[in-house]
This record gives structure tokens, C-alpha cells and sequence, in this order.
């Protein structure tokens, strides 16, 4: 009920000629205030005419008036700074801690503002607005899209901000770890990162020059490599030779092979053959973050994923199965998805922090000229009626349905704030 009156305060959707003080005296809000994520008052900066005069201030709401007391506000200097208490139903007096009464106004939600709000949040369906969307402006939606791509790439940003505290700032480390977790492609993500993080990115670059030797790391790392099977394989027996002494001379432990995941996994995506072209990537790529950096052709950061595994990949796909001869290089969807979830958050992250927008634009950019992912989430909006043009569309969307929808967030989305109003 809280966050339902907050909903209706934040966006007037009240009837405003009537609303007035439990003492009868007319309120007009100037500006109902910034609403606030933190501790303290509810909105701050509001400005609110009651009767003659003009306050300035900060602005509480609650489901009942007693909750003042009940949170203990009236013994909180914090909020001797209220200068209207809004609430569902008034049945206390508050005072702020000098004993000053705070003026308190009931907030009365209209029947149709309240049923559609009722409507949208009993819904159980993956959308509660999506027979609406078709509805709604294109230029209202598309501004909504624009904040929901921003607030996606924040929160990737984010993440990556966490790791290079733990990584001493070191942006190659973060890069190669963040594709790492990409190559795992959602199912075996954990796994590929637990991967990088059992192999120090600069043990690769010390034999970036030996592609055997980084081979035999990343599959001895990943707990993938077969003593037994080496018998009947001279490639497989070059890896466990080379991986034992590189294991014994950084003093290495790998993770468990187990945890990668292959039940109903399709042979392109096994985890050899992506642990293999990852491995590609690193022998022709030794400056790959700082190649990217300096790049703005979309396409020749393309090439720079778009290599061969070695020979012994083309016909296997796992140490003891083969396939039909075919370079296993990354397909041009593979690749879309590498760009999208490494490339572009770690040059956003990087323009963040670095305090350098021309990243950030780069990055905007570049989700520009991507096509737009495939997946469950754009089918389901585009048959919504959701322009879907680019991969910056799909990315907000991923965002909207994940941040709003699953969550059922819709008194925070502006589309669901269309539908209330309507």
C-alpha cells in the first residue's frame, strides 16, 4: 500500500482540487520532490503551498499515520525536516521532536488509478501491460528504451567496477575474465569463470608465443584433461605433458571438470570446442583489451574474434568423440554475443571510470550497428508491438523484462505508469 501511495504522490495522479490537510486547509504541490532510495524521508526538495503559504522541504508517506510513531520518526531529527506527512489513513497525530505537529494529509487513490494498479500487479503472466504496449507513443516508448539501455550497461558496469577492486585495477585482467564468462555462453558462465580465475591472465601471456602451452593451460585449468585418454592421442598426450610441467611451475590447482555442463549441450557449443577457440583468441590476440581500446571499426574488432582453434578441433569435438571436418571458428551470432556482453560493457566501464564519454558514446555505438539478439525476451515484446530494430533495443528489453516485469516493478515502469493512467 506504501509504494502504491508513493506511485500516486510521485506522479499527482490524485484529484488535486479537493486534496487539502486533516484540518481542512487546501494544499497545491509545486513540486512533489526527489524521491529518495535511501534512508531518511521519502522525497526530498518538495514544494508545497498549504493554505497561504509556500514550504519547502521534505515530504513522508505512509500506509497509516501511526507508522510515524512506529518507525520512530518522531524521535529522529532527520525528520524534523517533513513538512507534509501523506498517508492512506489518519489515525494519529505526529509531532517532530521539538513536539511541532507535522501537517498531515490523507491520500484519497481514484477507483480507476487503483483497479488498473490492482490489475497490473495480480496479473500472473511474464508482461502484465503487454496487450498495452501497442498502444503507447513511439517516442514515449522509445525514450523509455533509451533509459533502459543506460541503466542495463550501468549495471554491467558495476559489476565489472567490483572486479577491479579485487584485480588491483588491472583492466587486461578484467577483460579476459569478463570474456572468459562470456565463452561459457549463460549455461557454463560460472564455470568459465571459475576457470580465468584459477589461470592468471599473465601465465598466457607468457607463452603467448607456444600454442600448445596455452592450450594445455586452459584445458589442465578447467580439470578437462585425461591422462587415460592421452594414451590413444598424441595431441591429448602433448597437452597433459606440457600442462603438467606449467602446473608444477606456478603452482597451479585446477577446478574440477565436472562443473562444466554438457547434458543437452549441441557438440559447437561443448565446452572443448569453446575453451578451444578461446584459446585461439589469446594466441592471435597477446594486446587484445588495448586493441579494442584503440579501435572504433566495429569490424576490425570483429576480426580479432573471428579465428581458427587449432587443427585437432576440426574434426572433435570432446577428446573422445570426433565430428565432420569443419573449422570450429566462432559463428557471426557467437561473436555478436561476445561483442555485446564483453566488449561493449567493459569499454562503457572503462569511459566510467576513467572519466573519458568518448568510451561510453563508443560503446552506445556500437550497440547501434548491432542486429538485435534473438532470444525469448524479444520475440515476446516484438509480438507485443515493441519496435525491436537493433541490439540497444534488445538489450533494454533484457533489462525491462528482468529489472521490471519478473520482479513486478511496474508501479517504477513508465509503461506501466501509461497503463495506470489510462
Amino acid at each position: 500500500m506504501e509504494s502504491v501511495l508513493q506511485y500516486v504522490w510521485k506522479h499527482r495522479l490524485y484529484a488535486e482540487s479537493d486534496f487539502a490537510t486533516t484540518e481542512g486547509a487546501p494544499i497545491f504541490v509545486i513540486d512533489a520532490g526527489i524521491p529518495n532510495t535511501d534512508a531518511g524521508p521519502d522525497f526530498f526538495n518538495a514544494k508545497i503551498r498549504i493554505g497561504e503559504n509556500v514550504w519547502v522541504g521534505n515530504v513522508e508517506i505512509h500506509e497509516r499515520a501511526s507508522d510515524w510513531m512506529a518507525h520512530d520518526h518522531h524521535k529522529d531529527k532527520a525528520y524534523d525536516s517533513v513538512i507534509l506527512h501523506v498517508v492512506g489513513h489518519n489515525d494519529a497525530s505526529v509531532y517532530r521532536t521539538n513536539k511541532e505537529s507535522v501537517p498531515q494529509a490523507v491520500l484519497h487513490i481514484p477507483e480507476k488509478i487503483a483497479k488498473n494498479i490492482e490489475w497490473l500487479l495480480s496479473r500472473d503472466t511474464p508482461a502484465s501491460c503487454s496487450g498495452h504496449i501497442y498502444k503507447i507513443p513511439a517516442i514515449y516508448l522509445s525514450d523509455w528504451m533509451a533509459a533502459l539501455v543506460s541503466e542495463r550497461l550501468e549495471r554491467k558496469a558495476s559489476d565489472i567496477f567490483a572486479r577491479l577492486e579485487q584485480y588491483a585495477e588491472d583492466w587486461n585482467e578484467i577483460f579476459y575474465i569478463t570474456l572468459m564468462r562470456n565463452f561459457g555462453f549463460g549455461t557454463n558462465g560460472d564455470a568459465f569463470e571459475w576457470l580465468a580465475g584459477s589461470l592468471p591472465y599473465k601465465y598466457i601471456l607468457k607463452h603467448r608465443n607456444n600454442p600448445l602451452q596455452i592450450e594445455a593451460l586452459l584445458f589442465g585449468q578447467a580439470g578437462l584433461l585425461n591422462v587415460e585418454e592421452a594414451d590413444c592421442c598424441p595431441y591429448c598426450s602433448s597437452l597433459c605433458r606440457e600442462y603438467e610441467f606449467l602446473r608444477k611451475k606456478y603452482h597451479l590447482k585446477s577446478i574440477d571438470g565436472f562443473l562444466f555442463k554438457k547434458l543437452r549441450t549441441r557438440p559447437v557449443n561443448f565446452p572443448h570446442v569453446r575453451i578451444a577457440q578461446a584459446a585461439a583468441i589469446w594466441i592471435n590476440n597477446d594486446v587484445l583489451f588495448s586493441s579494442i581500446l584503440e579501435s572504433d571499426d566495429l569490424k576490425e574488432i570483429r576480426s580479432f574474434f573471428d579465428v581458427f582453434p587449432s587443427e585437432y578441433w576440426h574434426t572433435h569435438y570432446h577428446f573422445r568423440h570426433t565430428s565432420d571436418a569443419k573449422k570450429k571458428s566462432l559463428g557471426k551470432n557467437a561473436i555478436n554475443i561476445i561483442l555485446i556482453n564483453t566488449v561493449i560493457p567493459v569499454l562503457f566501464a572503462y569511459g566510467k571510470r576513467k572519466n573519458l564519454p568518448a568510451y561510453c558514446d563508443r560503446a552506445l555505438n556500437f550497440l547501434e550497428e548491432l542486429p538485435p539478439e534473438r532470444n525469448s525476451i524479444a520475440t515476446f515484446f516484438g509480438n507485443a508491438g515493441v519496435p525491436i530494430i537493433n541490439a540497444c533495443d534488445t538489450q533494454a528489453l533484457i533489462q525491462l523484462r528482468r529489472e521490471y516485469c519478473d520482479k513486478k516493478k511496474c508501479l517504477y515502469c513508465r509503461i506501466g505508469l501509461k497503463v495506470v493512467d489510462n
